[in-house]
């Protein structure tokens, strides 16, 4: 089978490999969509932290179920998507149901082999059931899940303000979750295109541009000088890491999505006076995939809004570079195979 491997930062190569040997609790995928999200093209810029070379990417997968092993109601020919958080389930975190966070995760596609590939095999008991949904939709459930993950974790209530910090498509997915949720959501960037993104297709109402205006101003202005309760950073960003925790009302949370290689840093006496929380948000499990597929189905996302740019699987190596670049206007780049 046809596989595309990244070699080191920067570098992509197609070659051909053995198709699966099915080992004992595992599924067969012929996999017909992949798509590109923030983890693949850090990789391939060597700014991703938890990560090893050389690597099969790609993890938001969409794909036919040609055996499902021993996975109990699954037949073969099925659409469905998968959980890419392979976890060792006996572990303080698998024990305490938080698979997400597993001590021993493996993340397909950063540290194993993802699905830039003809064929995969993944444990049978993370499938997900593609419940009707087209193949470009079920390759968007899990960079959804991941922004349905950490609305949950905000414990966002209706009529909130939410302050969602970088408007790339985990952020996008952010506000859609916190939006259904109920929060008044507000968008900041840098991307002036990502920004008008938010307010056409999301119906955000409140963006911030935070290159051009006093984020600190605005934030007052919109909330009538309450500030957020709620502050989710998507952009993994240091600076903007660190920088966000002045726009936090008294008694609110913090909640970092994004992830980057530094130091946190924050006054303590001002975190400390706001009784604030600061937590991460890692991954998603089966309870956000399942929240986003109903979502889905009941008209509240509509998942192709994302897809920006297509591409066959033998042009992904020619285009892939061409993504990094702001001014390309990529949401989502979706692989056929």
């Amino acid at each position: 089978m046809k596989v595309l491997t990244c070699i080191t930062p920067g570098e992509l190569k197609y070659g051909i490999a053995d198709l699966p040997d099915l080992k004992p609790g595992n599924a067969l995928l012929r996999i017909k969509r992949i798509g590109i999200c923030g983890t693949d093209l850090h990789a391939f810029e060597g700014t991703q932290p938890f990560f090893s070379y050389p690597r099969i990417l790609g993890h938001e997968i969409a794909a036919e179920l040609v055996d499902p092993g021993d996975a109990q109601g699954f037949e073969a020919g099925e659409a469905v998507t998968f959980i890419p958080y392979f976890n060792c389930g006996h572990c303080i975190a698998c024990r305490s149901g938080k698979p997400n966070c597993c001590v021993n995760i493996q993340v397909c596609g950063v540290h194993t082999d993802g699905g830039m590939a003809e064929y995969l095999q993944v444990p049978s008991h993370l499938l997900v059931h593609g419940e009707g949904l087209s193949f470009d939709e079920l390759a968007l459930v899990e960079p959804l899940a991941i922004g349905a993950h950490g609305v949950r974790r905000a414990n966002v209530q209706p009529g909130e303000f939410v302050l969602i910090i970088g408007a790339g498509p985990i952020g996008l997915g952010i506000m859609e979750f916190a939006r259904i949720a109920g929060g008044n959501v507000i968008a900041a960037d840098v991307n002036m295109q990502r920004l008008a993104f938010c307010k056409k297709n999301l119906k955000i109402e409140y963006t911030i541009n935070v290159k051009d205006e006093d984020t600190l101003e605005r934030l007052k202005e919109i909330t009538n000088g309450d500030m957020p309760t709620v502050v989710i950073d998507a952009t993994g960003n240091q600076n903007a890491i660190n920088g966000a925790f002045q726009y936090m009302s008294h008694g609110a949370r913090y909640v970092l999505v994004g992830l980057q290689r530094g130091d946190i840093v924050v006054s303590h006496p001002e975190f400390h006076k706001r009784e604030a929380t600061l937590m991460s948000s890692r991954n998603a499990t089966r309870h956000d995939f399942e929240h986003v597929i109903r979502s889905m189905k009941n008209g509240q996302v509509d998942p192709k809004t994302y897809i920006t740019h297509r591409v066959m699987f033998d042009e992904v190596k020619d285009q892939f570079e061409s993504w990094l670049n702001p001014a390309n206007g990529v949401i989502k780049a979706m692989v056929t195979i």
